[in-house]
Protein backbone atom coordinates (compact mmCIF):
# COMPACT_ATOMS: atom_id res chain seq x y z
CA UNK A 1 0.00 0.00 0.00
CA UNK A 2 2.77 2.52 1.42
CA UNK A 3 4.84 1.52 -1.81
CA UNK A 4 2.21 2.62 -4.20
CA UNK A 5 1.22 5.40 -2.75
CA UNK A 6 4.92 6.31 -3.24
CA UNK A 7 4.83 5.15 -6.40
CA UNK A 8 1.74 7.41 -7.56
CA UNK A 9 3.22 10.92 -5.58
CA UNK A 10 6.86 10.40 -4.43
CA UNK A 11 7.25 14.51 -3.74
CA UNK A 12 3.28 15.13 -2.04
CA UNK A 13 3.95 15.75 1.45
CA UNK A 14 2.22 12.38 3.48
CA UNK A 15 2.65 13.60 7.04
CA UNK A 16 3.30 16.87 8.65
CA UNK A 17 3.91 17.18 12.35
CA UNK A 18 1.94 19.62 14.37
CA UNK A 19 3.32 21.44 17.16
CA UNK A 20 1.42 22.25 20.51
CA UNK A 21 0.99 25.48 19.11
CA UNK A 22 -0.14 24.66 15.56
CA UNK A 23 2.79 25.00 13.78
CA UNK A 24 4.70 22.82 11.27
CA UNK A 25 7.36 21.23 12.47
CA UNK A 26 9.51 18.22 10.89
CA UNK A 27 7.59 17.09 7.20
CA UNK A 28 8.01 14.28 4.83
CA UNK A 29 6.97 13.47 1.92
CA UNK A 30 5.82 10.34 0.41
CA UNK A 31 9.36 9.19 -0.54
CA UNK A 32 10.84 10.32 2.71
CA UNK A 33 7.98 8.53 4.65
CA UNK A 34 8.78 5.30 2.77
CA UNK A 35 12.73 5.97 3.01
CA UNK A 36 12.19 6.56 6.96
CA UNK A 37 9.78 3.59 7.47
CA UNK A 38 12.59 0.89 5.60
CA UNK A 39 15.27 2.31 7.92
CA UNK A 40 13.35 1.74 11.13
CA UNK A 41 11.53 -1.61 9.47
CA UNK A 42 15.22 -2.60 9.44
CA UNK A 43 16.34 -1.47 12.94
CA UNK A 44 13.33 -3.34 14.31
CA UNK A 45 14.22 -6.64 12.51
CA UNK A 46 18.00 -6.46 13.99
CA UNK A 47 16.53 -6.55 17.10
CA UNK A 48 12.93 -8.68 17.15
CA UNK A 49 12.18 -12.15 15.69
CA UNK A 50 9.17 -12.02 13.32
CA UNK A 51 6.05 -12.29 14.91
CA UNK A 52 7.52 -10.26 17.74
CA UNK A 53 5.07 -8.08 20.00
CA UNK A 54 6.39 -4.21 21.00
CA UNK A 55 4.29 -2.19 22.88
CA UNK A 56 3.89 1.88 21.68
CA UNK A 57 2.94 4.15 24.68
CA UNK A 58 2.80 7.38 23.25
CA UNK A 59 0.75 9.78 22.49
CA UNK A 60 0.29 11.21 18.70
CA UNK A 61 3.68 11.95 17.10
CA UNK A 62 5.59 11.00 14.11
CA UNK A 63 7.67 8.27 15.11
CA UNK A 64 4.45 6.35 16.32
CA UNK A 65 3.22 6.28 12.63
CA UNK A 66 6.61 5.46 11.47
CA UNK A 67 6.77 2.90 14.19
CA UNK A 68 3.43 1.20 12.55
CA UNK A 69 4.52 1.11 8.99
CA UNK A 70 7.59 -0.26 9.90
CA UNK A 71 5.93 -2.92 11.99
CA UNK A 72 4.44 -3.72 8.85
CA UNK A 73 7.19 -4.31 6.99
CA UNK A 74 9.27 -5.95 10.04
CA UNK A 75 6.70 -8.97 10.21
CA UNK A 76 7.05 -7.48 13.96
CA UNK A 77 3.55 -7.15 16.14
CA UNK A 78 2.60 -3.80 17.63
CA UNK A 79 0.77 -3.74 20.94
CA UNK A 80 -1.19 -0.25 21.08
CA UNK A 81 -1.24 1.29 24.59
CA UNK A 82 -3.36 4.09 25.77
CA UNK A 83 -0.86 7.27 26.94
CA UNK A 84 -3.14 7.59 29.91
CA UNK A 85 -2.44 4.44 30.96
CA UNK A 86 -1.36 3.54 34.86
CA UNK A 87 1.15 1.29 36.04
CA UNK A 88 -2.03 -1.29 36.82
CA UNK A 89 -3.26 -1.02 33.14
CA UNK A 90 0.25 -0.77 31.64
CA UNK A 91 1.01 -4.27 33.35
CA UNK A 92 -1.57 -5.92 32.39
CA UNK A 93 -1.20 -4.76 28.95
CA UNK A 94 2.81 -6.06 28.62
CA UNK A 95 2.38 -9.27 30.34
CA UNK A 96 -0.97 -10.40 28.86
CA UNK A 97 0.42 -9.71 25.04
CA UNK A 98 3.71 -11.01 25.97
CA UNK A 99 5.50 -7.85 24.78
CA UNK A 100 9.28 -7.98 24.45
CA UNK A 101 9.61 -4.44 24.56
CA UNK A 102 8.32 -0.70 25.30
CA UNK A 103 8.77 2.48 23.40
CA UNK A 104 7.51 5.68 24.67
CA UNK A 105 7.66 9.61 25.30
CA UNK A 106 8.68 10.91 28.43
CA UNK A 107 5.14 12.36 29.26
CA UNK A 108 2.18 13.61 27.90
CA UNK A 109 -0.47 15.77 29.06
CA UNK A 110 1.37 15.71 33.63
CA UNK A 111 1.22 11.81 32.66
CA UNK A 112 5.05 10.31 33.79
CA UNK A 113 4.98 7.64 31.28
CA UNK A 114 8.61 7.12 31.34
CA UNK A 115 8.61 6.92 34.68
CA UNK A 116 5.54 4.59 35.09
CA UNK A 117 6.54 2.58 32.41
CA UNK A 118 10.28 2.33 33.65
CA UNK A 119 8.73 0.63 36.71
CA UNK A 120 6.50 -1.51 35.39
CA UNK A 121 9.08 -3.17 33.30
CA UNK A 122 11.23 -3.82 36.28
CA UNK A 123 8.62 -6.36 37.01
CA UNK A 124 8.43 -7.75 33.62
CA UNK A 125 11.87 -9.99 32.57
CA UNK A 126 10.40 -10.16 28.75
CA UNK A 127 10.61 -6.61 28.56
CA UNK A 128 14.19 -6.62 27.21
CA UNK A 129 14.14 -2.77 25.23
CA UNK A 130 12.97 0.20 26.39
CA UNK A 131 13.27 2.73 24.11
CA UNK A 132 12.73 6.78 23.99
CA UNK A 133 10.93 7.80 20.68
CA UNK A 134 12.46 10.73 20.34
CA UNK A 135 16.11 8.90 21.05
CA UNK A 136 17.09 8.47 17.55
CA UNK A 137 20.23 6.77 17.78
CA UNK A 138 18.58 3.94 19.74
CA UNK A 139 15.21 3.89 17.21
CA UNK A 140 17.11 3.75 14.40
CA UNK A 141 19.87 1.20 15.81
CA UNK A 142 20.58 -1.69 14.04
CA UNK A 143 19.20 -0.10 10.30
CA UNK A 144 22.42 -1.67 9.12
CA UNK A 145 22.18 -4.75 9.88
CA UNK A 146 18.64 -6.09 9.79
CA UNK A 147 16.41 -6.92 6.63
CA UNK A 148 13.14 -6.14 5.45
CA UNK A 149 10.47 -9.22 5.85
CA UNK A 150 7.62 -10.61 3.60
CA UNK A 151 4.68 -10.61 6.26
CA UNK A 152 1.36 -12.61 4.51
CA UNK A 153 -1.79 -10.20 4.00
CA UNK A 154 -3.12 -12.80 6.75
CA UNK A 155 -0.49 -12.20 9.35
CA UNK A 156 -1.59 -10.32 12.99
CA UNK A 157 0.55 -6.66 13.23
CA UNK A 158 -1.18 -5.26 15.84
CA UNK A 159 -2.82 -6.28 19.14
CA UNK A 160 -4.96 -3.45 19.97
CA UNK A 161 -6.85 -3.79 23.64
CA UNK A 162 -10.70 -3.64 24.73
CA UNK A 163 -12.15 -4.48 27.82
CA UNK A 164 -14.67 -7.37 28.43
CA UNK A 165 -17.70 -7.95 30.24
CA UNK A 166 -15.14 -9.49 33.08
CA UNK A 167 -13.07 -6.53 33.43
CA UNK A 168 -10.35 -7.31 31.64
CA UNK A 169 -9.25 -5.73 28.57
CA UNK A 170 -9.06 -8.43 25.58
CA UNK A 171 -6.45 -8.26 22.91
CA UNK A 172 -7.93 -8.25 19.88
CA UNK A 173 -5.22 -9.40 16.96
CA UNK A 174 -5.70 -7.68 13.76
CA UNK A 175 -4.40 -8.47 10.59
CA UNK A 176 -2.70 -6.26 7.70
CA UNK A 177 -5.62 -7.02 5.02
CA UNK A 178 -8.05 -6.10 7.97
CA UNK A 179 -6.50 -2.63 8.62
CA UNK A 180 -5.42 -1.60 5.45
CA UNK A 181 -8.62 -2.98 3.54
CA UNK A 182 -10.65 -1.05 5.83
CA UNK A 183 -8.61 2.14 6.33
CA UNK A 184 -9.11 2.63 2.06
CA UNK A 185 -12.46 1.76 2.08
CA UNK A 186 -13.12 3.92 4.72
CA UNK A 187 -11.70 6.63 3.29
CA UNK A 188 -12.78 6.26 -0.49
CA UNK A 189 -16.87 6.03 0.91
CA UNK A 190 -15.88 9.41 2.80
CA UNK A 191 -14.62 11.08 -0.78
CA UNK A 192 -10.51 11.22 0.41
CA UNK A 193 -8.23 12.01 -2.88
CA UNK A 194 -4.53 12.09 -3.30
CA UNK A 195 -3.66 15.37 -2.34
CA UNK A 196 -6.48 15.62 -0.05
CA UNK A 197 -5.35 17.81 3.22
CA UNK A 198 -6.58 16.32 6.70
CA UNK A 199 -6.25 16.76 10.26
CA UNK A 200 -5.00 13.70 12.61
CA UNK A 201 -6.49 14.97 16.06
CA UNK A 202 -8.08 11.31 16.79
CA UNK A 203 -5.70 9.12 19.07
CA UNK A 204 -3.05 6.73 17.44
CA UNK A 205 -3.87 3.72 19.78
CA UNK A 206 -7.18 3.81 18.51
CA UNK A 207 -8.39 2.35 15.13
CA UNK A 208 -9.80 5.47 14.10
CA UNK A 209 -6.28 6.88 14.12
CA UNK A 210 -3.97 4.37 12.89
CA UNK A 211 -6.51 2.27 10.66
CA UNK A 212 -8.69 4.89 9.18
CA UNK A 213 -6.74 8.10 9.16
CA UNK A 214 -3.19 6.69 9.25
CA UNK A 215 -3.51 3.47 6.44
CA UNK A 216 -6.64 4.88 4.86
CA UNK A 217 -5.08 8.52 4.55
CA UNK A 218 -1.85 7.25 3.19
CA UNK A 219 -3.70 4.75 1.22
CA UNK A 220 -5.47 7.33 -0.51
CA UNK A 221 -2.22 9.49 -1.05
CA UNK A 222 -3.67 12.48 1.22
CA UNK A 223 -1.57 14.91 2.91
CA UNK A 224 -1.84 14.31 7.01
CA UNK A 225 -1.44 16.79 9.79
CA UNK A 226 -0.55 15.07 12.54
CA UNK A 227 -2.00 16.74 15.67
CA UNK A 228 -0.21 15.72 19.24
CA UNK A 229 -3.55 16.03 21.15
CA UNK A 230 -7.24 17.38 20.61
CA UNK A 231 -7.54 21.07 21.07
CA UNK A 232 -10.28 22.99 19.60
CA UNK A 233 -8.59 26.17 19.10
CA UNK A 234 -5.48 25.18 17.51
CA UNK A 235 -7.57 22.81 15.45
CA UNK A 236 -9.45 25.74 14.30
CA UNK A 237 -6.72 27.59 13.20
CA UNK A 238 -4.84 24.49 11.07
CA UNK A 239 -7.52 24.11 9.12
CA UNK A 240 -7.88 27.98 8.51
CA UNK A 241 -3.99 27.85 7.57
CA UNK A 242 -3.68 24.83 5.81
CA UNK A 243 -6.97 24.79 3.96
CA UNK A 244 -7.87 21.66 5.26
CA UNK A 245 -10.14 19.20 3.30
CA UNK A 246 -11.26 16.14 5.42
CA UNK A 247 -12.09 16.12 9.12
CA UNK A 248 -12.95 13.13 11.76
CA UNK A 249 -13.72 13.51 15.13
CA UNK A 250 -16.02 11.90 18.14
CA UNK A 251 -19.40 14.20 17.97
CA UNK A 252 -18.04 15.74 21.30
CA UNK A 253 -14.50 16.74 19.51
CA UNK A 254 -17.14 18.68 16.68
CA UNK A 255 -19.55 20.05 19.76
CA UNK A 256 -16.29 21.65 20.50
CA UNK A 257 -14.57 23.07 17.70
CA UNK A 258 -17.74 24.75 16.12
CA UNK A 259 -18.14 26.36 19.44
CA UNK A 260 -14.45 27.39 19.21
CA UNK A 261 -15.33 28.55 15.23
CA UNK A 262 -18.18 30.42 16.08
CA UNK A 263 -16.53 32.00 18.59
CA UNK A 264 -12.92 32.90 16.72
CA UNK A 265 -14.64 33.57 13.45
CA UNK A 266 -11.81 31.32 11.88
CA UNK A 267 -12.44 30.59 8.30
CA UNK A 268 -13.10 26.73 7.63
CA UNK A 269 -14.53 26.96 4.15
CA UNK A 270 -12.00 24.79 2.77
CA UNK A 271 -13.50 21.94 4.05
CA UNK A 272 -15.02 19.29 2.44
CA UNK A 273 -15.98 16.38 4.18
CA UNK A 274 -16.50 15.45 8.00
CA UNK A 275 -16.65 11.72 9.56
CA UNK A 276 -17.51 10.91 12.92
CA UNK A 277 -18.53 7.75 14.77
CA UNK A 278 -18.18 6.02 18.65
CA UNK A 279 -21.75 7.76 19.52
CA UNK A 280 -24.91 8.95 17.03
CA UNK A 281 -24.92 12.18 15.84
CA UNK A 282 -28.02 14.46 16.65
CA UNK A 283 -29.39 16.74 14.14
CA UNK A 284 -28.97 19.80 15.59
CA UNK A 285 -24.69 19.21 14.94
CA UNK A 286 -25.82 17.57 11.74
CA UNK A 287 -27.40 21.40 10.86
CA UNK A 288 -24.46 23.14 13.02
CA UNK A 289 -21.93 21.50 11.02
CA UNK A 290 -23.53 22.14 7.68
CA UNK A 291 -23.27 25.72 8.43
CA UNK A 292 -19.98 26.19 9.97
CA UNK A 293 -18.39 24.23 7.87
CA UNK A 294 -20.54 23.92 4.78
CA UNK A 295 -20.46 20.28 4.92
CA UNK A 296 -22.93 17.25 6.50
CA UNK A 297 -21.31 14.73 8.85
CA UNK A 298 -20.81 11.57 7.80
CA UNK A 299 -21.10 8.37 9.95
CA UNK A 300 -19.38 5.37 10.46
CA UNK A 301 -19.85 2.67 13.56
CA UNK A 302 -17.97 -0.51 14.29
CA UNK A 303 -15.59 -1.87 16.71
CA UNK A 304 -11.91 -2.86 17.34
CA UNK A 305 -12.42 -6.52 16.65
CA UNK A 306 -13.40 -5.48 13.14
CA UNK A 307 -10.21 -3.19 12.04
CA UNK A 308 -12.92 -0.97 13.05
CA UNK A 309 -15.56 0.01 10.27
CA UNK A 310 -18.99 -2.23 9.97
CA UNK A 311 -21.63 0.81 8.49
CA UNK A 312 -20.40 3.77 7.12
CA UNK A 313 -23.41 6.68 5.67
CA UNK A 314 -22.88 8.16 2.50
CA UNK A 315 -22.48 11.69 1.80
CA UNK A 316 -25.12 12.25 0.09
CA UNK A 317 -28.22 10.31 2.32
CA UNK A 318 -31.02 12.83 3.76
CA UNK A 319 -30.60 14.14 7.32
CA UNK A 320 -32.48 11.86 9.07
CA UNK A 321 -30.57 8.64 7.25
CA UNK A 322 -27.41 10.89 8.70
CA UNK A 323 -28.54 10.84 12.31
CA UNK A 324 -31.11 8.69 12.43
CA UNK A 325 -29.05 5.52 11.11
CA UNK A 326 -25.28 4.09 11.28
CA UNK A 327 -25.48 4.22 7.13
CA UNK A 328 -25.13 0.61 5.41
CA UNK A 329 -22.69 -2.34 5.35
CA UNK A 330 -18.44 -1.20 4.61
CA UNK A 331 -17.20 -2.48 1.02
CA UNK A 332 -16.69 -6.00 1.51
CA UNK A 333 -18.74 -6.68 5.04
CA UNK A 334 -22.19 -8.58 5.33
CA UNK A 335 -24.37 -7.22 8.22
CA UNK A 336 -27.11 -9.89 9.44
CA UNK A 337 -29.83 -8.75 12.75
CA UNK A 338 -29.57 -12.01 14.80
CA UNK A 339 -31.73 -12.95 17.38
CA UNK A 340 -29.39 -13.03 20.11
CA UNK A 341 -31.30 -16.61 21.69
CA UNK A 342 -31.14 -18.64 18.75
CA UNK A 343 -29.06 -16.93 16.51
CA UNK A 344 -31.55 -16.42 13.76
CA UNK A 345 -31.37 -14.51 10.68
CA UNK A 346 -34.34 -11.71 11.56
CA UNK A 347 -36.47 -10.57 9.24
CA UNK A 348 -36.62 -6.60 7.66
CA UNK A 349 -37.11 -4.69 10.74
CA UNK A 350 -37.30 -6.66 13.49
CA UNK A 351 -34.66 -5.85 16.17
CA UNK A 352 -31.75 -8.32 17.19
CA UNK A 353 -27.85 -8.19 17.34
CA UNK A 354 -25.78 -6.77 14.73
CA UNK A 355 -23.74 -9.28 13.30
CA UNK A 356 -21.00 -9.07 10.97
CA UNK A 357 -18.89 -11.29 8.53
CA UNK A 358 -16.16 -9.50 6.33
CA UNK A 359 -12.30 -9.85 5.44
CA UNK A 360 -11.51 -7.30 8.29
CA UNK A 361 -12.86 -9.38 11.11
CA UNK A 362 -9.52 -9.89 13.67
CA UNK A 363 -8.07 -13.11 14.28
CA UNK A 364 -9.20 -13.41 17.59
CA UNK A 365 -8.62 -12.27 21.09
CA UNK A 366 -4.53 -13.07 22.06
CA UNK A 367 -4.48 -16.32 24.70
CA UNK A 368 -8.11 -16.27 25.37
CA UNK A 369 -10.14 -19.25 22.92
CA UNK A 370 -12.80 -18.83 25.29
CA UNK A 371 -13.69 -14.97 24.71
CA UNK A 372 -13.24 -15.61 20.85
CA UNK A 373 -15.32 -18.38 20.45
CA UNK A 374 -18.45 -16.36 22.18
CA UNK A 375 -17.78 -13.38 19.90
CA UNK A 376 -16.97 -15.20 16.43
CA UNK A 377 -19.79 -18.17 15.82
CA UNK A 378 -18.88 -21.33 13.67
CA UNK A 379 -20.12 -19.95 10.58
CA UNK A 380 -17.37 -16.60 11.21
CA UNK A 381 -20.10 -14.37 11.88
CA UNK A 382 -18.84 -11.32 14.82
CA UNK A 383 -21.39 -10.52 17.21
CA UNK A 384 -20.97 -7.24 18.52
CA UNK A 385 -22.82 -7.04 21.22
CA UNK A 386 -24.90 -4.05 19.73
CA UNK A 387 -29.10 -4.19 19.39
CA UNK A 388 -30.27 -2.79 16.26
CA UNK A 389 -32.56 -3.35 13.18
CA UNK A 390 -32.06 -2.33 9.63
CA UNK A 391 -34.79 -1.33 7.07
CA UNK A 392 -35.06 -2.73 3.18
CA UNK A 393 -32.57 0.11 1.73
CA UNK A 394 -29.93 -1.87 4.45
CA UNK A 395 -30.09 1.00 6.37
CA UNK A 396 -29.32 -0.03 10.63
CA UNK A 397 -30.09 1.76 13.90
CA UNK A 398 -28.47 1.19 16.81
CA UNK A 399 -31.13 0.39 19.39
CA UNK A 400 -29.48 -0.44 22.50
CA UNK A 401 -26.66 -2.71 23.82
CA UNK A 402 -26.72 -6.02 24.70
CA UNK A 403 -23.71 -5.30 26.53
CA UNK A 404 -23.38 -2.74 29.38
CA UNK A 405 -20.90 -0.21 27.75
CA UNK A 406 -20.65 2.98 28.15
CA UNK A 407 -19.55 5.39 25.52
CA UNK A 408 -18.03 8.12 26.84
CA UNK A 409 -17.31 11.37 24.44
CA UNK A 410 -16.69 8.17 22.01
CA UNK A 411 -14.40 6.36 24.05
CA UNK A 412 -15.81 2.65 25.29
CA UNK A 413 -15.72 2.24 28.82
CA UNK A 414 -16.55 -0.52 30.82
CA UNK A 415 -18.33 -0.91 34.23
CA UNK A 416 -17.03 -4.51 35.45
CA UNK A 417 -13.42 -3.07 35.15
CA UNK A 418 -14.20 0.05 37.04
CA UNK A 419 -16.06 -2.11 39.59
CA UNK A 420 -13.60 -4.34 40.47
CA UNK A 421 -11.16 -1.18 41.04
CA UNK A 422 -13.85 -0.10 43.74
CA UNK A 423 -14.48 -3.28 45.55
CA UNK A 424 -10.80 -2.99 46.35
CA UNK A 425 -11.64 0.26 48.53
CA UNK A 426 -12.05 -1.09 52.03
CA UNK A 427 -14.83 0.63 52.88
CA UNK A 428 -17.19 -0.09 50.13
CA UNK A 429 -19.00 -3.61 50.22
CA UNK A 430 -21.25 -3.36 46.97
CA UNK A 431 -21.06 -1.18 43.66
CA UNK A 432 -22.89 -1.03 40.26
CA UNK A 433 -21.44 1.72 37.60
CA UNK A 434 -24.07 2.21 35.25
CA UNK A 435 -24.25 5.29 32.28
CA UNK A 436 -25.59 8.47 32.55
CA UNK A 437 -27.20 10.43 29.34
CA UNK A 438 -24.91 13.20 28.76
CA UNK A 439 -25.49 16.20 26.27
CA UNK A 440 -21.64 16.70 26.26
CA UNK A 441 -20.17 13.19 26.48
CA UNK A 442 -22.93 11.07 25.07
CA UNK A 443 -22.84 9.36 28.64
CA UNK A 444 -21.19 10.02 31.71
CA UNK A 445 -20.02 7.89 34.31
CA UNK A 446 -22.29 6.56 38.05
CA UNK A 447 -20.70 4.72 40.14
CA UNK A 448 -23.63 3.41 43.01
CA UNK A 449 -21.93 1.86 45.73
CA UNK A 450 -23.28 0.43 49.17
CA UNK A 451 -21.07 1.17 52.40
CA UNK A 452 -21.46 -0.73 56.01
CA UNK A 453 -18.81 0.76 57.91
CA UNK A 454 -19.16 4.00 59.59
CA UNK A 455 -16.25 5.53 57.17
CA UNK A 456 -17.55 8.98 55.77
CA UNK A 457 -16.73 8.76 51.98
CA UNK A 458 -15.88 11.90 49.99
CA UNK A 459 -15.89 12.31 46.68
CA UNK A 460 -13.03 14.11 45.99
CA UNK A 461 -11.07 10.86 48.09
CA UNK A 462 -12.94 8.03 45.80
CA UNK A 463 -11.80 10.27 42.55
CA UNK A 464 -8.49 10.08 43.97
CA UNK A 465 -8.55 5.99 44.37
CA UNK A 466 -9.45 5.51 40.89
CA UNK A 467 -7.45 7.91 39.49
CA UNK A 468 -4.39 5.99 41.63
CA UNK A 469 -5.83 3.03 39.41
CA UNK A 470 -7.54 3.71 35.86
CA UNK A 471 -7.07 6.21 33.58
CA UNK A 472 -8.88 9.85 33.99
CA UNK A 473 -11.69 8.77 31.44
CA UNK A 474 -12.99 5.80 33.11
CA UNK A 475 -12.77 7.67 36.69
CA UNK A 476 -17.01 8.16 37.44
CA UNK A 477 -18.10 11.64 37.40
CA UNK A 478 -21.06 10.85 39.93
CA UNK A 479 -20.77 9.20 43.42
CA UNK A 480 -24.03 7.89 44.80
CA UNK A 481 -24.32 5.94 48.03
CA UNK A 482 -27.61 3.24 48.50
CA UNK A 483 -28.44 1.11 51.01
CA UNK A 484 -29.81 -0.86 49.37
CA UNK A 485 -30.70 -2.64 45.45
CA UNK A 486 -33.33 -3.20 43.07
CA UNK A 487 -32.79 -6.93 42.66
CA UNK A 488 -33.37 -9.34 39.67
CA UNK A 489 -35.76 -12.49 41.28
CA UNK A 490 -32.39 -13.96 41.26
CA UNK A 491 -30.47 -11.43 42.85
CA UNK A 492 -28.75 -9.79 40.44
CA UNK A 493 -28.60 -5.65 40.29
CA UNK A 494 -31.28 -4.22 37.73
CA UNK A 495 -28.90 -1.19 36.42
CA UNK A 496 -31.15 0.34 34.27
CA UNK A 497 -33.82 1.18 37.65
CA UNK A 498 -30.54 2.64 38.96
CA UNK A 499 -30.02 4.72 35.62
CA UNK A 500 -33.75 6.07 35.39
CA UNK A 501 -33.89 6.90 38.95
CA UNK A 502 -30.87 8.70 38.87
CA UNK A 503 -32.58 10.89 35.69
CA UNK A 504 -35.81 10.94 37.93
CA UNK A 505 -33.80 12.85 40.54
CA UNK A 506 -34.05 10.26 43.29
CA UNK A 507 -30.57 9.95 44.37
CA UNK A 508 -28.79 12.13 46.21
CA UNK A 509 -24.89 12.48 44.54
CA UNK A 510 -22.07 12.82 46.82
CA UNK A 511 -20.23 15.82 46.60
Amino acid sequence: MLRRSVAATPDQFALKELTYEGEIARTWTYAELLTDTERLARALASRHAEGSRIAVYANNVPEWVLLELACGLAGVTLVTVNPAYQKRELKYVLEQSHSEAIYYVADFRGNPMQEIADAVCEDIPAIVHRILLTDHDALYAGENIGALRDPKPGDAVQIQYTSGTTGFPKGALLHHNGLVRNGIDTMTRAGMKSGDIFIHQMPLFHTTGCGILVLGGLGTGGTMLLAPMFDPAIIAQVIERERSTFLLGVPTMLVALIEEIRRSGRDVSSTQRIMSGGAMVAPQLCRDAKAVFGAPIQIVYGQTETSPVLTQAWFEDTLEDLTETIGQPADHCEISIRDPNTNKVLPVGEQGEICARAYSIMLGYNDNPEATAAAIDSENWLHTGDLGRMDARGYVKITGRVKEMIIRGGENLFPAEIENVMLEHEAIDEVAVVGIPDEKWGEQVACFFRNSSNTPLLANDLKGFVRERLSPQKTPAYWISVTDWPLTGSGKIQKFKLQEAFEAGEHEILR
